[in-house]
């Protein structure tokens, strides 16, 4: 009797070469089964037995006794079955099973076929009970009524050994789908089997995610919530819950505990045999996606949209990046060695896919956190900002060792890669030998382990260069903000002088700014030396013209590194800076007391900086010191030389007399010079203990005893009484007092008369 064949319900093959997407081979399965009306089907049985199992009537004898012996094994199953106990039917579909399993395809025929008989007789029944007591299982278990065991005693099995049987059976029916009682019933044994596969799913995502909050859950109450399925369910499947991904500040926590994990590494194992592997994948994916955002929002660091990160303000980033290099400094040190651990735990004896699912979790996650540093490095740039991008910087830097641990170069842990080095002798032996051969064989025998690791590889080498390219724009923004400092001291103009002549505010600036740069200094060389040519961008493309000036003009000599270069050049500009701002006073000597000021500020910073002090070398500071004494010298000059030229004889006797009328007109001047000086330059400023004193000592050694000298010489001329107190104003003394008052910024200071 011929019957139409109903189409045959493909389902993809996790397994397969295919490209496409675990995401595509989900929605490409066929779940469009409904739940299986068990009485139906044993109703329709009894009505279609007779027309596709019935054999055509053949003459008794021999051929009718070889028609029995063909189908003794199928009928003898058929008959032991007493009893609904599971282990019973398990034994017995597994008979049937290992029966159907020695046909092989050899056994794949159509209706009409001669050799049709050849094909054993299914024991419906069997299976019928054997299919419906794993559906019980299942339903029990999504009730909650009992929890998902591994192995309950040697009478009961788990449901993991019945499914098992059950997903062999499905496969090994497949072959013979010609013949529709064995299309009815894999149809029947594959519903189920996705039922259970569904079932699998949530379950294998409430351990992973109950495990990631163990330690929340001892300290309160745990919201819980649905998660969509990644596949559709089953018309009888109900909705349970399923515990919602939240925060642990130790990544540890996500480790599950050892009963927690045997159960996932049996689902795993149970998904990835029936060929449910996308499905396993992308729900173990999701929870530990959901857990390092958690671990992540936990440490402080939240995910900036690069947008939002050029329109904060600096002072709200500053705080930002100590998260982000906190939080990227736990990902690569604990969050991905566990994750790595966890993987191949969980996936054991699927190496292959736990690499995998490693690779892409740890992808995602570098590149999400890179997006903070990539937009840091593209913000506007300013001086303020250089030590933040230092400082991320040296934490991308500090971290590619671990990088290099995690992801080594063939994609594989440390451990195994030593474990298959070979002498170089032997492994050029080997390449010799296989050298026309082992290409084909890869492509022919291991197309999948052979493309697991290139993608592995290739995965392992996108992570790194991914954080060497966000270390290297880091890199090449620290030495543009370096140089937009530059910039900034050569254009700096203010048109009003420094009171006082004291440091001005930009020096003050500058040094600071260059002692805590050399905090940097190791990471700050390597980075001037790595783009010290850098023509990527315009905005830096006057670095390798400053490096080259620094390097001809500052010190003469290829001996010095770019960064040693660029900061002799920008101490020059500070000097030519300072030099112009002395203009703004109108009194020279004010300008040269300045300039001391300043000059002797950088001097002394650099010496008690060793990191400076090496940079900038003492060439530069023995040059900086002669300047200082060269204005010492501009300023005693430009100042008291008027004052002593009141000392000299000259002009002071005529024909061997003293001539009083010059006399007086000689101490007149210098009471007039020295209490102008005292008023004005006793507002001077100079902050520098050493120095000022330094400069009241150099004149009082100077005018002290010049001035008792003339005195001596010539007070005896004035008339006593009134006419010395005229003239006389002060005593040697209370000159020396007088010029201790000298440059301590106070305005208020009054003349002592004697």
């Amino acid at each position: 009797m011929d019957r139409t064949q109903p189409p045959i319900p493909q389902k993809s093959n996790s397994f397969s070469a295919s490209t496409t997407s675990y995401e595509e081979k989900i929605c490409h399965r066929n779940l469009s089964l409904g739940a299986v009306q068990f009485e139906e089907t044993l109703n329709k049985k009894g009505e279609e037995e007779d027309e596709i199992k019935k054999p055509d009537r053949i003459e008794e004898g021999e051929e009718q006794d070889e028609q029995h012996e063909e189908n003794a094994e199928a009928d003898i199953i058929e008959e032991t079955v007493h009893s609904d106990n599971l282990a019973s039917l398990m034994d017995n579909v597994g008979q049937f099973l290992t029966i159907l399993l020695s046909l092989g395809e050899g056994a794949k025929v159509d209706d009409d076929d001669e050799n049709a008989s050849n094909v054993p007789e299914i024991p419906e029944t069997t299976i019928e009970k054997f299919v419906a007591l794993v559906e019980k299982e299942i339903i029990k278990y999504e009730s909650g009524e009992e929890k998902l065991l591994l192995e309950k005693n040697e009478d009961e099995p788990s449901i993991l050994g019945a499914v098992e049987v059950l997903s062999k059976l499905t496969n090994a029916l497949s072959p013979f789908t010609s013949n529709p009682k064995y299309y009815e019933v894999m149809n029947m044994t594959g519903a189920i089997l996705h039922h259970t596969m569904s079932f699998f799913e949530d379950e294998f995502y409430s351990l992973l995610d109950e495990s990631s909050k163990s330690s929340k859950d001892q300290g309160g109450s745990i919201s819980k919530t649905k998660r969509p399925p990644s596949f559709s369910r089953m018309s009888h499947d109900h909705e349970r819950p399923v515990a919602s991904p939240s925060s642990e500040p130790n990544p540890a926590d996500f480790f599950p505990a050892s009963e927690t994990l045997a159960r996932l590494q049996a689902i795993a194992h149970s998904m990835i045999s029936a060929g449910y592997e996308a499905e396993c994948r992308l729900v173990f994916a999701a929870c530990r996606r959901n857990a390092f955002k958690a671990s992540m929002s936990d440490s402080g660091f939240e995910k900036i949209a690069i947008d939002d990160v050029q329109r904060m303000g600096w002072e709200s980033l500053e705080g930002e990046i100590a998260k982000w290099n906190k939080s990227f400094c736990q990902a690569i040190t604990t969050t991905f060695s566990l994750e790595h651990d966890l993987c191949y735990s969980v996936f054991t004896g699927h190496e292959e896919i736990a690499s995998d699912i490693f690779y892409n979790f740890t992808s995602s996650a570098t590149h999400n956190l890179l997006n903070f540093p990539e937009a840091i490095a593209i913000t506007k740039r300013s001086s303020e900002k250089l030590f933040k991008v230092l400082d991320m910087y040296e934490t991308l830097k500090d971290m590619m060792p671990m990088v290099d641990r995690l992801f080594p170069r063939e994609g594989k842990p440390e451990e195994e890669q030593k474990s298959e080095k070979k002498p170089e002798e032997d492994v050029k032996l080997e390449e010799e030998k296989e050298e026309k051969s082992e290409d084909k064989l890869e492509e022919e025998d291991k197309p999948e382990e052979k493309l697991v690791e290139e993608e592995s590889s290739s995965d392992a080498a996108s992570i790194k260069a991914a954080i060497s390219g966000v270390k290297c724009r880091l890199g090449e923004a620290a030495v543009a903000i370096l140089c937009e400092l530059e910039n900034s001291i050569k254009s700096h103009a203010v048109k009003n002088a420094v009171p006082g002549g004291a440091i001005h505010p930009l020096t003050s600036y500058i040094m600071n700014y260059l002692e805590y740069a050399c905090e940097y200094i190791n990471t700050l060389e390597q980075i001037f030396k790595d783009h010290r040519n850098s023509d990527d961008n315009d905005e830096e493309g006057k670095i390798e013209g400053s490096s080259k000036n620094n390097s001809n003009n500052s010190h003469g000599s290829s001996d010095h590194t770019p960064f040693e270069a660029q900061v002799t050049q920008m101490m020059e500009l500070l000097q030519l800076n300072l030099e112009s701002k002395a203009k703004l006073y109108k009194e020279v000597a004010l300008n040269n007391i300045f300039l001391m000021n300043n000059g002797r500020y950088i001097v002394q910073r650099i010496r008690g900086s060793p990191e400076v002090n090496r940079l900038l070398g003492n060439t530069w500071c023995r040059k900086r010191s002669s300047d200082l004494r060269q204005y010492h010298k501009n300023y005693q000059r430009e100042t008291w030389s008027k004052v002593l030229e009141c000392f000299k004889d000259a002009g002071l006797t005529v024909k061997g007399s003293v001539h009083k009328p010059v006399l007086k007109e000689r101490f007149k001047s210098f009471n007039a010079l020295f209490d102008e000086i005292h008023k004005v330059q006793s507002t001077w400023v100079v902050p520098d203990e050493q120095l000022k004193s330094e400069l009241r000592v150099s004149i009082t050694a100077v005018i002290v005893p010049a001035y008792r000298s003339f005195l001596a010489r010539y007070g005896q001329y004035l008339d006593a009484g009134r006419q010395t107190e005229k003239y006389v104003k002060f005593a040697p003394e209370e000159v020396e007092t007088l010029i201790d008052d000298l440059f301590g910024g106070n305005a208020n200071t009054t003349m002592r008369r004697k």
